[in-house]
């Protein structure tokens, strides 16, 4: 008995002892182990609130523009910077997105391997600050710049039409209404990079092969030209024809299988010109007015480069009503500012820095168009009808280069030269001459006035 109340107080014993060591195993372990399951120790979430500016953009009117970011996986990308700071969107229209939209920029920009150029022309409609209505530029003197968030500067003044200002209103960012797509300069030059190289990319024509008359033979073939190299005749054989018979046009590539497609440059180049401002006039005298941008386009096709110096707005404004009614003077006026050759502000600046002054050909046969330096930029003309290089650079793809210039450029007219007076020739004096009489004569009368008759 006394054996078994031992045995029972032995297995009490053991049993609580063992309790106690698991009871302090467990606090010892407790304090390391709740850490890993606290909220405190996660990483803060980025979550977007339903009130803001991003939300109210992807279920707003803007679809387009809403399936544009989407699709340029900017999401991340736009949270991120709403959570840093407030924004202001300008949001185009649908229809700018959707009918106004060139269908084959449309196409470039939705390519999967230029994504990185539709999230740039995306950001380029984001500025990281909050910009209400009233504070958007009304005049040139007050317009500002402001860094997008695709690291370009934007001028307000410059921007698009505002034609819904503040219509989304959110505690981190504001949404603005335009008319246009904003298009920053390095994607429209990607996309004519693009073009340029798929169009050179065509095959050349060859023609049918020639038998030699003489051998019955196939003549050999003449050595291909390579692609770009310039054509053979001058581009001034190339022109449309005037009033007179002008010679037949040079042959070129031309046509869809050709090296370069004038047509498609010229549409991007006047393209650029709208989107860049200040020189609408100048694109509706090449389009409307005149139909020197199809003669262009033409003329780019067949291998030809131009340059073309473009007046702004505001030296187009003071042509006078007699300089533009005259049959044929618009026509004249542009000939004037298009050199036959590709040249850039670089190329200009160091051709007057080391030769002074220069002389281009320009296709207003047979007049030319000087170019000095002056004050650290290119004047071109001379005296009161000079003008200067005030933008430069506007397009350059390579076969059109577009400078801007901030006066209209007339050809020096020529002054008649006054004929100088000569005297008239002095009368000739009467000489009368003696005949000359031979020695066999002489000797004959001397001996007739031996006998006293004498010579007649």
């Amino acid at each position: 008995m006394d054996s078994q109340i031992y045995g029972l107080l032995f297995l009490l014993l053991i049993f609580t002892s063992s309790a106690a060591a698991l009871s302090s195993n467990h606090h010892h372990h407790h304090p390391t182990t709740t850490p890993k399951h606290t909220p405190s120790s996660t990483t803060p979430s980025t979550a977007i609130n339903s009130n803001s500016v991003l939300v109210a953009l992807l279920d707003s009117h803007y679809t387009e523009l809403a399936e544009y970011v989407e699709k340029a996986l900017l999401l991340q990308t736009l949270e991120a910077a709403v959570t840093r700071h407030n924004i202001t969107i300008f949001a185009p229209k649908n229809e700018a997105l959707e009918r106004d939209l060139d269908p084959e920029f449309k196409r470039f920009l939705l390519e999967p391997g230029n994504i990185r150029s539709l999230q740039t022309l995306l950001l380029h409609h984001i500025i990281p600050t909050r910009l209400a209505s009233t504070q958007l530029p009304n005049s040139a003197s007050a317009s500002t710049f402001h860094k997008t968030l695709a690291n370009h500067h934007v001028n307000l003044f410059d921007l698009a039409k505002v034609i819904r200002p503040d219509d989304v209103v959110r505690p981190d960012g504001v949404i603005h209404g335009i008319e246009t797509l904003l298009i920053p300069r390095s994607v429209q030059e990607e996309f004519n990079r693009r073009r340029n190289l798929r169009s050179i990319s065509a095959v050349f024509p060859e023609s049918s092969p020639v038998v030699d008359p003489r051998t019955h033979r196939l003549k050999a073939p003449a050595p291909a030209a390579p692609a770009g190299s310039p054509p053979a005749l001058p581009i001034f054989d190339a022109m449309a024809p005037g009033p007179s018979l002008a010679p037949a046009p040079a042959p070129g590539p031309g046509g869809p299988h050709g090296h370069f497609d004038g047509e498609a440059q010229v549409k991007d180049f006047i393209q650029t010109l709208l989107h860049y401002g200040g020189y609408n006039e100048l694109a509706d005298i090449l389009v409307n007015l005149t139909s020197l941008a199809t003669e262009m386009g033409r003329l780019v096709s067949e291998g030809y480069v131009l340059t073309v110096l473009a007046p702004n707005d505001e030296a187009m404004g003071k042509l006078t009503t007699e300089q533009l009614s005259e049959p044929g003077a618009p026509e004249q006026i542009i000939y004037y500012h298009l050199i036959p050759e590709y040249q850039t502000e670089e190329s200009m600046y160091n051709a007057v820095r080391r030769f002074g002054k220069v002389s281009y050909d320009t296709l207003r046969v047979p007049m030319k168009v000087t170019a000095e330096e002056a004050d650290g930029s290119v004047k071109f003309g001379e005296g009161d009808q000079a003008a200067y290089l005030y933008d430069p650079d506007i397009y350059t793809d390579g076969r059109i280069s577009v400078q801007g210039i901030d006066s209209v450029l007339f050809p020096v007219e020529e002054t008649p030269s006054t004929p100088v007076s000569t005297p008239p020739p002095a009368a000739a004096k009467k000489t009368v001459t003696t005949p000359h009489r031979g020695k066999l004569m002489e000797v004959a009368c001397s001996m007739l006035g031996a006998f006293g008759q004498g010579c007649r």
